[in-house]
């Protein structure tokens, strides 16, 4: 029996599903994406933690897979394996009056209608962000000018070997695009979200607003990985590339969006190639024509 195997058999006495050879396209927004050597589906945390500890010992690595959304995942696809979260690391649940406790893979959408249900505001900017609360977390995820850090209280986590811990307050170093967990060997199992008392019809009429703006100016009806690159200092990146004359620039069937240039979009059959030859076209156009270095804000992976 090789290490997957091993890891395989486990999996499955844990009451995980898993999948080999699983196709990562099948799990990204932008719809691209090869093999996943396993594709394991974990229900709960105490599994998570045997998982981790398991693979670590066979040195097999573990990904830890979000909504999809923020991802490139290479044609190769992924070596090792791949976690998604479903049963208790999917359900939200009201803690006091005001505290909305999360588990990582449930999505920035359910946890949004979970709280206007509940007249809770403070989470309307996050509504039609395409992440989980995981992701969203793990990011410092934001849009009109507020980020997770505004709400997010504290974050659960199991690490590489197992052990499970937790970071609160300031000790989650949130930064744009960037939180304690940007770089290290963690794994979000849960997010704690502190939000305040507000008036439904409110909260409602500020979501719709905010969507109908998102879906005027952004290319909802393309698979994309959302924006491409982080906000460069006293500019925005899908203006520079605009002023570049790269709006609609394809490579294969990867393209510049000609709604919003901040994306790239699939306009059907794009491989990672594609888009990472995209990607380095747009960062050496802006840069010679505006001395602007644009910084990749989607994960690329495998």
């Amino acid at each position: 029996m090789n290490h997957l195997d091993e890891l395989e058999t486990l999996a499955s006495s844990l009451g995980c599903g898993v999948r080999r050879d699983e196709p990562m396209s099948r799990h990204t927004t932008f719809r691209i994406g090869g093999p996943a050597d396993l594709f394991i589906t974990v229900e709960s945390r105490p599994a998570l933690q045997k998982l981790c500890a398991k693979a670590s010992e066979l040195e097999i690595p573990v990904f830890p897979l979000g909504n999809g959304s923020n991802l490139l995942v290479s044609d190769a696809g992924i070596r090792g394996a791949v976690t998604a979260f479903g049963g208790d690391l999917k359900k939200t649940v009201l803690c006091g009056e005001t505290t909305l406790q999360c588990g990582a893979g449930a999505s920035l959408a359910s946890v949004c209608n979970f709280a206007r249900s509940r007249a809770l505001t403070g989470l309307e900017f996050a509504w039609g962000i395409p992440g989980s609360v995981g992701g969203a977390a793990f990011m410092n995820a934001g849009a009109y000018e507020h980020s997770m850090s505004e709400v997010v209280a504290a974050c659960s986590h199991v690490a590489r070997d197992g052990k499970y811990g937790e970071f609160k307050g300031e000790a989650l170093d949130f930064g744009y695009r960037h939180s304690v967990y940007s770089g290290r060997e963690y794994l979000i199992t849960a997010v704690r979200i502190l939000l305040k008392r507000g008036n439904m019809d409110d909260i409602s009429s500020r979501m719709e607003e905010l969507y109908a703006r998102r879906k005027a100016k952004q290319p909802l009806e393309l698979p994309s990985a959302g924006s491409v690159f982080k906000r460069p200092e006293g500019h925005f990146a899908g203006t520079l590339i605009q002023q570049c004359g790269l709006m609609g620039k394809r490579v294969g069937g990867a393209a510049v969006s000609d709604k919003h240039a901040g994306f790239i979009v699939n306009l059907g059959g794009a491989t990672c190639a594609d888009v990472q030859a995209l990607i380095a076209l747009i960062q050496q156009t802006v840069l010679r024509e505006t001395g602007v270095k644009l910084e990749c804000e989607i994960q690329v992976v495998g």
